[in-house]
Parts: C-alpha cells; structure tokens; sequence
C-alpha cells in the first residue's frame, strides 16, 4: 500500500484529500504545515507527498527540498492557489513531479498520482535491471552481454567453487586468460596464485625446470634449488596457455600431476606434492591434434572435465560497441586524454570490419585511436582497418566503371567525391527523399547516410 503524505494548512484540503485517497486504498498521514511535514520527514519517508507551496514560514519548497535531500525517490506533486509560471518552474527544477493550481481536479489528481507512482515503479525496475545488465556486462575483466557470453559468466559461477580441471578453446585474441582468471578470482582459490604458463614459449630443454624446478647439482650449473611454477602455485590455479605446444615428454608429466598431485623435481627422487587447479587452453582443436597424435588422449580427458568455448568477435559483434566502449575508457585514461565515445560512424565502421584478430586486435586499434585523437570524439580517420578483411554483408554485383587517367593525373579525392556525392543524390532520388531507404540501396547503415550527407554538404 502506497504510503503518502498531504501536507497543507487549509484543514478542509487535508480532510478532503485524506478521504479521497484512503478510499482510493492509499495509507495517507497529513500534516498541518511545512514544519510539521519537516519533522515527519525526519522520521520515516513516503512514496508520494502532495505539498501546499505557500505556508507560512515554511513552505512546500522547503518541504520538497527535505524530501529529496532526505528520500530521493519520494515523490511530490505541489498544489496551490498562487500558480504562477516561475514558481512552478522552481518547482519542478527542484525535483517536483508535477505543479497543479487549486482548485483542483478530482480526477486529473488521482489520475496524476496514479502516473506518478507509476513512473516511479518503472524507475525503481530500470535500475533493478540496470544493476542486473551491469552485472552480465562486466564479469571481472571480461566485457560483453550477448546470449553467448551471459552463457559463459553462468558457466564461470557454476564451476569457479569446484576442483574440476577446465579446457578454454577460441581463436588467439578472443579473451581465454581472462575467463581463466574471471574463474580463479571467483573461487575459493582467489587469494592463491594464479600462475600462467605460455607453453609455447618456454624452450623444450627448459620447460620441465620451469615446471617442475630442480635441486641443487641436479645438471652443470644447478648451483641452487629453484623452486618450479607448480610449486610456486600450490594452493592456487595454473593456467596452461597453448597447450597444445607442449611436447610429448612433459605431456606425461603434466598427466601424472592431474592424476597423483604430485611431481619430481629435475634431480629430487622423492615427490612433491600440490594442490592446484589446472586450466588449459588452446586455439587448436585438441581432438584433431589427438587423432593426429600429437597430443595424448588420456591427458586430453583429463584435461577437459568442463569445456568452456569462446567464440570470435565477429560471431558476436553485439558486444563491439560496449568493448569498444571500455577500451576507449581504459586508455584515455592511461594516456591523460579527454575522450569521451567514438563517433556512430566510426562505431560503423569496426561493425563492418570482421576483426580476425578478434577482441585483442579492437584493443589495439583503440589505443592506437586514442592516441592519435586530437579531438574528444574518436572519428573514422582515426581508425586502422585493412579493407581487404571487411565483412562481406552482401553479395553485391557492381557494374565495371570505364574511365581514364589523362596524363596530367587527376585530384583522386575531388573524383571519389564527385562519384560519392552522385551516388548518393541518386539514392535518395530513388527512394523519394527518405534516409533509411537510401541506405538499403546502397548498402550502408541510417547513420552513414547522414554522416556522408553531412560531409559533402547535401543536408
């Protein structure tokens, strides 16, 4: 039940709203002037408040004032016989919902309480679900709130609390560390190291000290103990980036750690025992790499418990505008630079753009725009795409252009311009002057229309 507060000095006001909105199956109190309004309000707060402007000392400002500063998401509407254009513009810039002369309507009153409380559940819900959408946006580091993703952050909170080994596949520069990290720090295991493993990188002669370490006079200048990433991460997770690099000798050992907790040291004959929780990943199909034999089938097994695929950027381009987003905040950051958004054509373009480096290469192009911005907005020129590696939307025939290069050259700009500017007056001759049809004709987006419009100063 709605709890509101009438607060007027007029007793035959307040009768007359406390009955009609008791009947209407509100829990009304009222209160006989500001001072008494302010002292209620002190109190506890109300979903609505319906306030006289002028009484006495202290008037409905006054009391709209205490309401927003002590319950923000208090309602008020202001009544009175005194309406006059700037009190009502006080009013609402104070926060007032509605400003409604006396006499007044019955009817419009109840009608605009209705509206009132109504907006403010809407409200209310817009901030619930924006809570919920700032959730699934940003999972840790990871940024995205495409069907797809929303699916791999629920993955990530039912298995993060488990002691089950994972296998992460995607193409290079999709975010694989990062869901292995987002799985670490949401364990139990997050105040452990999270140790990551570039397989690949690591020598063959020397990944199995790396691993594993060595003791003292194990191999000519083993001159002391050295302690392997494994053991350095007992009690938390080991991230093995690549894994399908790894050779067939360390493959064995790796298994024997998923199995028994336990490994060897180079030049240790008894065993090291560990608790870690391995993640694998790879951009390779390790099913094929095992039919192949180049990856051992029961380390494989051992190895994808729980699979977790991450799909390529272009697969999800919904989530482009708000990596981009977080990108362009990240560096501008960095860089000390005031930059705010990109431009919707420039947003235009990188959805074209079908990113084979995924969300690494975005990140890239995006610092680089940042730093070569010399304006607040990040505009088309300030982005790096090679045309080649367009997304192909459609299948479109072009009709071969004849034409010819005097020997005195041409200005190529002037003539790609004259060609732009032809096409798109033609377009719009077509589709009797309306944008969006144009568009279609031409294969480019709404906002592309206006922006080249604009450009070649037909608009």
């Amino acid at each position: 039940m709605p709890k509101l507060l009438v607060v007027d000095d007029e007793l035959s006001v307040r009768e007359l709203l406390e009955v009609m909105l008791t009947s209407e199956g509100y829990d009304v109190e009222c209160a006989e002037d500001g001072t008494e309004a302010i002292r209620m309000l002190g109190k506890k707060g109300y979903d609505l408040i319906i306030s006289d402007i002028r009484m006495g000392a202290v008037g409905g400002l006054a009391v709209l004032r205490e309401a927003k500063k002590r319950w923000p998401e208090t309602v008020v509407i202001i009544i009175s016989a005194f309406a006059t254009t700037e009190t009502a513009v006080e009013a609402m810039n104070e926060g007032a919902y509605d400003y409604i002369p006396k006499p007044f309507d019955v009817d419009e009153l109840k009608q605009t309480i209705t509206n009132a409380l109504e907006r403010k559940t809407l409200e209310r819900e817009k901030e619930i679900l924006n809570a919920k959408l700032k959730e699934t946006y940003h999972f840790g580091n990871i940024v995205g709130n495409s069907p797809v993703m929303i699916r791999i952050y629920n993955t990530i909170r039912q298995v993060a609390d488990t002691r089950t080994n994972l296998l992460i596949t995607g193409e290079s520069g999709t975010g694989k560390e990062l869901i292995a990290r987002a799985i670490h720090e949401n364990s139990t295991r997050k105040d452990k190291p999270f140790t990551v493993i570039h397989c690949g990188a690591i020598p063959e002669t020397l990944m199995e000290g790396e691993l594993f370490g060595h003791r003292k006079g194990a191999f000519t200048g083993a001159i002391d103990h050295k302690k392997g990433l494994f053991e350095a991460s007992d009690g938390g997770s080991v991230f093995l980036d690549e894994i399908a690099e790894l050779s067939p000798a360390i493959q064995v050992k790796i298994l024997r750690v998923v199995q028994e907790k336990a490994f060897k040291p180079v030049g240790e004959t008894r065993d090291v025992e560990v608790d870690v929780r391995i993640i694998s990943a790879t951009n390779k199909n390790l099913e094929d790499e095992v039919i192949s034999g180049g990856f051992r089938e029961d380390l494989f097994y051992r190895l994808n418990v729980i699979h977790i695929e991450v799909p390529p950027l272009r697969e999800r381009m919904e989530d482009l505008p708000a990596l981009a987003q977080h990108f362009l905040e990240k560096y501008a950051k960095e860089m000390g630079k005031s930059i705010h958004k990109l431009s919707s054509y420039a947003l235009d373009m990188l959805t074209q753009y079908d990113f084979p480096g995924n969300a690494r290469e975005l990140e890239n192009m995006i610092e680089r725009s940042v730093a070569m911005a010399t304006t607040n907005i990040i505009l088309p020129e300030s982005l790096a795409l090679s045309t080649h590696k367009r997304v192909e939307k459609k299948a479109l025939k072009h009709e071969l252009l004849e034409f010819d290069i005097p020997p005195t050259g041409i200005d190529l700009d002037s003539v790609l311009a004259d060609a732009e500017r032809a096409y798109l007056s033609k377009a719009l001759e077509m589709s009797g002057g309306i944008k969006q049809k144009a568009a279609k004709l031409l294969g480019i987006t709404f906002r592309s229309v206006r922006y080249r419009l604009e450009k070649l100063g037909l608009e």
